[in-house]
């Protein structure tokens, strides 16, 4: 693990899940980290974070109102920054297909935004979170998220001679994040009817913690350029409201716009350019313009191989999966805490 004490962090959209286990694990494993710079335009969530991460306590902790489309305010807040975590973003499908410039703003512009202060201010890391929908997109926010990806990887080949790395991570369903399914089921038990879009659709799943590891990783190991994927399990929709409330009826609603029936996040055509490590797939640049790297570096760094041209990884054909006690167990565990211990204790 990348070894933060000492250094300025800035996480874009830190109000949210990602962010605030990003910065309990930070605390936790790094006492002496500099600065943690919280930088969102909610004022709200920033005041009910505080409550937990309170700056009187945590010297290092600074909350920054502001939005990642104002590049000026995103300009003042990177001064004297080592590391970006790009973790805002507007991510609800449907609302990005009722809104699609919204989204292009915050997401594709937005992002261009980071690139531009970061290397202004010579920042030394930046990771940018991504989604598995942003693999062979149907739908706005996968289309913006593919567009803010192509963004991040071809900084690298904008920074000249500066010591600097951008990467992505790509990862599944954040189990329990706001407005996931797991809370969502949660919340509609009580009507004892849970509406199902498809019952053979499936997602890949990944814990809070996993997602924090996977940003460890490529701000500890990252060239420059790459995208970042976790082996992760898959789970069935079907499977996940039973493991919410098993004696609510499951009701079959029609998928909704955008959405697939099986998530992806290597698409054969990456298969060219992507390696395998014992846990993480890799995603190497096409575009090796920046001085010194090709991909037989990548292979002797990562000591990982080539996976077989016309490889896929698909949340519908992996063979990792969740069953319903898997489900069931990790959903006690790993749920989102603004969830009250007695609705908790009604998974039986």
């Amino acid at each position: 693990m990348l070894d933060l004490n000492g250094k300025s962090i800035l996480l874009t959209g830190g109000t949210g899940s990602f962010g605030k286990e990003f910065v309990k694990t930070v605390l936790k494993n790094f006492p002496k980290v500099k600065r943690l710079v919280i930088f969102s335009r909610d004022e709200l969530k920033q005041f009910e974070m505080a409550q937990t991460f309170d700056p009187r306590e945590h010297k290092s902790i600074r909350y920054f109102i502001g939005d990642i489309r104002d590049k000026d305010r995103f300009m003042k807040a990177c001064e004297g920054v080592d590391i970006i975590i790009h973790a805002a973003a507007l991510k609800q499908v449907t609302t990005a297909e009722y809104n699609p410039f919204e989204c292009i703003k915050t997401n594709v512009l937005g992002a261009q935004n980071v690139i531009e202060a970061a290397i202004a201010h010579n920042v030394e890391c930046v990771v940018a979170l991504s989604t598995d929908k942003a693999a062979a997109p149907v739908n706005l926010y996968g289309a913006t998220k593919l567009c803010s990806d192509k963004l991040f990887v071809a900084a690298n080949n904008m920074k000249g001679s500066r010591k600097m790395r951008f990467s992505v991570v790509r990862y599944g369903n954040v189990m329990g994040s706001r407005g996931s399914v797991i809370p969502f089921f949660m919340k509609k038990k009580k009507e004892g009817v849970l509406p199902i879009t498809h019952d053979e659709m499936t997602r890949f799943n990944i814990t809070l913690e996993s997602a924090v590891d996977l940003v460890n990783f490529a701000m500890e190991n990252s060239l420059g350029g790459e995208i970042y994927i976790p082996k992760i399990p898959s789970y069935k929709i079907t499977d996940v409201a039973t493991a919410v409330a098993p004696n609510c009826k499951q009701k079959v609603i029609g998928i909704r716009p955008g959405e697939k029936l099986h998530e992806e996040m290597i698409t054969p055509a990456d298969s060219h350019n992507t390696i395998e490590l014992a846990d993480h797939f890799v995603i190497c640049p096409t575009n090796l313009n920046y001085v010194g790297v090709d991909k037989e570096d990548f292979l002797r760094h990562y000591d990982g191989k080539q996976v077989p041209i016309g490889f896929s990884y698909n949340s519908g054909e992996n063979d990792k999966w969740l069953s319903v006690e898997d489900m069931r167990k990790l959903i006690k565990k790993h749920v989102d805490a603004s969830f009250k211990v007695a609705e908790l204790e009604t998974i039986s």
